[in-house]
């Protein structure tokens, strides 16, 4: 079977849009299936989707997303992962762009194609398309986001890094793809394959939360063997490098700040020798220090908004 489309709920009207996104793609180059977890704790209403001989529900009790994904990955029979929230849905002709994509490499880890953002009243806001390295660890670390929605992840090494981590949710799809990245490449396509809704408005994320579980989970990352030498493989110019040193110190601080001294100190030491590494690379460059002193502003983000004014400048 190719994928497994994973969608935690809790019963929101606008379930049914997703799955039917999935059951209605025109696609038969293999098996597909839906496995739609009801964290709700209630029973779901019927609809004639959950009919479906593709479709498979499984009832929970509010366990939390991170959980119910885990539940919903540890049955799917798929060998790509494919994780859409309840109020998303996929794009017509998504599961043929990913089968393409999937036959253009050899076993990829983490597939992934672009995304429109709609905003709550689901009128298209701007179009993300990424452009970055089959390694872009960095990139990740830095900000860059890759949403689940948009994204195959291959079930194998899916398990390897152990899944989400139900100790951080509300930032469980970012922690997951830099663990991901800290071991495996990504393949894109430039395809458009998802719409995802952006805004708070509905949003069952606890915004606050999430915020101080992004910090705590990259610093379990921080603390991985190999993570320094993936980060220094996936920085190819002068700015990437500065967002090592960025990294290291933000982090070292953050530990100082919390009484994690030895921490704080092989932090310290680790942003020194990325400074001394980039010395004949990129020490005397305006990005360079443009990356390590500044916050980070997505690329990608950057182009989609872009495109976005370019477009509306046109339509005057």
């Amino acid at each position: 079977m190719f994928l497994t489309t994973i969608i935690p709920t809790i019963g929101r009207k606008v379930l049914e849009r997703a799955v039917r996104s999935v059951l209605e793609q025109d696609f038969s180059s293999d098996e597909y299936e839906v496995i739609v977890i009801n964290d709700s704790g209630t029973p779901l209403p019927e609809e004639d989707w959950q009919q479906s001989l593709n479709v498979l529900v499984l009832n929970t009790s509010r366990v939390e997303r991170c959980v119910a994904r885990n539940l919903g990955a540890a049955v799917a029979r798929g060998r790509y992962l494919h994780f859409l929230d309840d109020d998303d849905w996929l794009l017509p002709g998504a599961l043929d762009a990913f089968w393409r994509l999937s036959h253009k490499h050899q076993n990829p880890s983490w597939l992934y194609g672009g995304t429109m953002l709609f905003d709550r009243d689901e009128n298209p806001v701007i179009r993300l398309v990424h452009d970055l390295s089959p390694n872009c660890f960095t990139q990740l670390m830095a900000g860059e986001w890759i949403p689940l929605q948009a994204s195959l992840i291959h079930h194998e090494q899916f398990h390897k890094v152990g899944g989400f981590n139900p100790l951080i949710p509300g930032v469980e799809d970012i922690d997951l793809a830099r663990r991901m990245a800290l071991h495996f490449d990504f393949n894109s396509t430039s395809e458009l394959v998802a719409g995802v809704g952006m805004g708070t408005t509905g949003s069952t994320t606890n915004q606050a939360r999430a915020r101080l579980e992004g910090r705590h989970a990259r610093e379990l990352i921080l603390n991985e063997p190999g993570v320094y030498n993936r980060l220094w493989q996936s920085a190819d110019n002068e700015f990437w490098r500065g967002r090592i040193v960025r990294l290291y110190l933000t982090s070292s601080h953050w530990n100082l700040t919390h009484g994690k001294f030895l921490t704080a100190i092989s932090r310290t030491l680790q942003g020194l020798s990325a400074i001394l590494r980039s010395m004949f690379f990129s020490l005397f460059t305006g990005d360079f220090w443009r990356a390590v002193g500044g916050q980070y502003e997505s690329e990608t983000f950057a182009r989609g908004f872009a495109e976005n004014q370019k477009v509306s400048v046109q339509d005057d």
